[in-house]
C-alpha cells in the first residue's frame, strides 16, 4: 500500500513529467509538489481533484492508501469539479457524500463500469435538477 506521497511521486514519473510540469498543469507551485512528494503536505480537495487530473488517476487513489487502482472511481472525479464549480465547496462535498454513499448499492455485484457511469449520471442529473429547482423558489443558489 503506497502512501499519497509516493503515489504522487510514482504517476509523475510514468507521465514523464518534471515536477515543475506537474505544478503548472496542477495549478499548484514547484515547491508545493515538492511537499507532496517529500511527504510534508496534502492537498485540500479542490486541488487533489486538480492534481488527480493532471496524473490521470482518480483523486480516490492518492488520497486511499488502500486503494491501489490509479483509475477507481475517477469518474467520479468529473461529477465532484462539476458540482464545485456550480455550487461552490459544500456542492462538491454534497456530490461526493451522495455518490460515496451510492457506491453501497453495487456491493456485492460484478457491474459494469459502463452501467455504473450511467447510475452516476442519472444522479448528479438528479442533483442538478434539484439545486436548480431550489434556485428558482429561493432566488439564489443553495451553495453556501
Amino acid at each position: 500500500m503506497a502512501t499519497f506521497s509516493e503515489k504522487v511521486k510514482h504517476a509523475r514519473s510514468e507521465l514523464g513529467l518534471t515536477q515543475a510540469e506537474l505544478g503548472e498543469a496542477a495549478g499548484v507551485s514547484l515547491r508545493t509538489i515538492l511537499d507532496y512528494e517529500k511527504g510534508k503536505k496534502v492537498p485540500r480537495q479542490s486541488t487533489l481533484l486538480k492534481l488527480a487530473a493532471a496524473l490521470k488517476v482518480s483523486s480516490r487513489f492518492l488520497s486511499d492508501d488502500t486503494c491501489d487502482n490509479p483509475v477507481e472511481d475517477i469518474g467520479k472525479d468529473s461529477y465532484i469539479m462539476e458540482a464545485r464549480r456550480n455550487y461552490g465547496a459544500r456542492g462538491g462535498r454534497e456530490i461526493d457524500a451522495l455518490l460515496n454513499e451510492s457506491v453501497a448499492l453495487f456491493a456485492g455485484g460484478d457491474i459494469p463500469q459502463e452501467e455504473k457511469d450511467r447510475f452516476f449520471e442519472a444522479l448528479m442529473t438528479a442533483y442538478v435538477k434539484s439545486k436548480e429547482e431550489a434556485k428558482k423558489i429561493y432566488g439564489h443558489r443553495q451553495d453556501k
